[in-house]
């Protein structure tokens, strides 16, 4: 009997650490401000590290990273319909033509990008097709709408 009593004791212990490691995790900020060596600046960074980028074409609502081939490299910053995401910066939400809601800085939204496999990665930065990627920098001004440029990269 007393054996059993220790167990559940024991099982009960640890179901309160899982409830609280896991409201922790959700209590952490969203997004936070890291400085790129690489880029010299600093930069906005979701909660594992990896940095944020915006498109200079995506502005006011328009959508131009919503095919599969471009989310397959491209992954939006979504939180639930009624959150308000928390972070370093002020943030907002738009939603997106999937109907889920994409997480803003200064009306662009945000994204990770599939190249970047460690936190400081910023590999997208630059990056050309339809317009151009950069990594999002605290405090400055969000990059302004930019034509189609040529040459750019062609999805696989």
């Amino acid at each position: 009997m007393r054996g059993a009593s220790s167990l559940a004791l024991v099982g009960g212990i640890l179901a309160s650490l899982v409830v609280a490691s896991s409201s922790l995790a959700s209590s952490a900020p969203l997004v936070r401000k890291a400085h790129n060596a690489d880029l010299k600046t600093t930069i906005l960074v979701d909660r594992h590290g990896r940095t944020l980028y915006d498109l200079s074409v995506e502005r006011h609502g328009r959508f131009i990273c919503d095919t599969k081939l471009c989310l397959s490299l491209w992954t939006p910053l979504t939180v639930a319909k009624s959150a308000k995401p928390a972070g370093a910066v002020p943030l907002g939400t738009i939603k997106r033509p999937d109907g889920s809601f994409q997480v803003t800085y200064k009306g662009a939204p945000l994204y990770t990008f599939a190249e970047d496999t460690k936190a400081g990665d910023a590999r997208g930065e630059g990056f050309k097709d339809v317009g151009t990627w950069h990594a999002a920098t605290a405090g400055a001004k969000a990059a302004p709408a930019a034509t189609t440029a040529s040459g750019g990269y062609t999805y696989p």
